[in-house]
C-alpha cells in the first residue's frame, strides 16, 4: 500500500541560507482522542502559508519513519525543514494508531480508508481557521497523495501537492508490484483475493505467505481504499496541483505520475532524476535502495524542495 517518481538538473552555486524556525507540538481533537503532530514555523514572519504533510501507508509516523523498518529515514521531517528554510510553515502528524497517536486507534479491522481522509480534512479545517496562516496547502506522500485529493474535495485549499503518489487503483498497484515476484503457486490465489476485495467481499482463503498483505483484519481497509482511483479523483480538483515523482522509486514507477498528469492536464509535473520513494538521491540498486529507507544521514533531494518552493511562490496570496 505504498507508492511513486521525477527529472531535472540544476546547478547550486552555494547552499541556501538557513532560515530560523521553531517546532512545537500541535494536536487535533477527535472522538477517540487527540492526534499528535508537529508545527514547524519560520521565525519572524506573520501570516505565512502552511503545508499539511500527509504520510504514506502502513505504520508511518510524522517524520516518514515506519515501525516495520530497523531504522529511520526522517524523509518527511527533512521535507518540513526544507519548507521552513524557504519561509513556509508545515504541519506533519502521527496518524491514528501510530507513534504519539497510538492511543487514538481502534482495532485494525475497524479502520477504513475514509477514516484517514476524514482526519486529514479535519486538520485542513483547523488550519484554515488558524489566523497565523495566510493559505493552506495539502501535500500527500505515497498513499497520502490519494488521502490529500479526497480531503481537498471536502475542505477547499489553496493548492495540492502529490509526492510519489500512484495514479492507478491500489489493487492494480499491488498487481504491478507483485508481478514476477510471487512463486507460481501464489499467482492465482493473489489474483483471486484481489478480485474478491475489489468486489467488496472479504475472503478467508488467504495462503500463509500472503497473510501479511491480506490478513482478515486488514481486508475491510483494503476494500474501502479500492473504491477510489487517483486518476479519477484528481480530475475533480479545482485548485492548482503539483505532481513530484522520482525516477529511481522502486515501489511505483514514473508512469503513475504521468497518468496523474494525463488525468489533470493543467497540473504541473516534475520527474526528479535520482530521487527514490523516500525522497533520497539513490541509484536504482536494490541494496542501496533498501538501505536508504533507514538511513537518516542521507539528505532528501534538493530538487524536490526547489520545485516545491517555486510552485508555492506562484500561488496568489490571500
Amino acid at each position: 500500500m505504498c507508492s511513486v517518481l521525477t527529472v531535472s538538473i540544476a546547478v547550486f552555486c552555494a547552499p541556501p541560507a538557513q532560515a530560523a524556525s521553531t517546532e512545537r507540538g500541535i494536536s487535533l481533537a477527535t472522538a477517540n482522542g487527540e492526534i499528535q503532530g508537529s508545527l514547524l514555523q519560520p521565525e519572524g514572519k506573520e501570516k505565512v502559508p502552511v503545508v499539511l504533510i500527509i504520510a504514506g501507508s502502513g505504520p508511518t509516523n510524522r517524520n516518514g519513519n515506519s515501525a516495520g523498518l530497523p531504522g529511520n529515514n526522517n524523509s518527511l521531517k527533512m521535507l518540513a525543514e526544507g519548507l521552513a528554510n524557504q519561509g513556509y510553515a508545515s504541519v506533519r502528524f502521527d496518524k491514528r494508531g501510530v507513534g504519539d497517536s497510538a492511543a487514538v486507534a481502534t482495532t485494525e479491522s475497524a479502520i477504513r480508508f475514509e477514516t484517514y481522509v476524514d482526519d486529514a480534512a479535519a486538520w485542513l479545517k483547523m488550519l484554515k481557521a488558524d489566523t497565523r496562516f495566510s493559505d493552506v496547502v495539502v501535500l500527500g506522500h505515497s498513499e497520502g497523495s490519494l488521502i490529500a485529493m479526497l480531503a481537498a474535495q471536502q475542505v477547499p485549499v489553496s493548492a495540492l501537492v502529490s509526492v510519489a503518489g500512484a495514479g492507478s487503483n491500489l489493487a492494480d498497484v499491488l498487481r504491478q508490484q507483485l508481478y514476477g515476484k510471487l512463486p507460481p503457486d501464489l499467482v492465482k490465489p493473489n489474483e483471486d483475493i484481489l478480485q474478491a476485495l475489489q468486489a467488496g467481499k472479504t475472503t478467508a482463503s488467504v495462503p500463509p505467505a500472503l497473510q501479511f498483505l491480506y490478513r482478515e483484519s486488514v481486508q475491510p481497509y483494503l476494500i474501502s481504499q479500492f473504491r477510489f482511483t487517483p486518476v479519477q479523483e484528481i480530475r475533480k480538483l479545482t485548485m492548482p496541483v503539483l505532481i513530484l515523482q522520482g525516477d529511481t522509486d522502486i515501489q511505483v514507477d514514473r508512469s503513475q505520475a504521468e497518468a496523474l498528469k494525463a488525468a489533470k492536464p493543467d497540473a504541473e509535473l516534475h520527474i526528479i532524476s535520482g530521487m527514490n520513494h523516500v525522497l533520497k538521491m539513490v541509484q536504482a540498486d536494490a541494496k542501496k535502495q533498501m538501505a536508504s529507507y533507514f538511513d537518516p544521514t542521507l539528505p532528501i533531494s534538493p530538487e524536490l524542495i526547489r520545485h516545491l518552493s517555486a510552485f508555492l511562490q506562484q500561488l496568489p496570496r490571500h
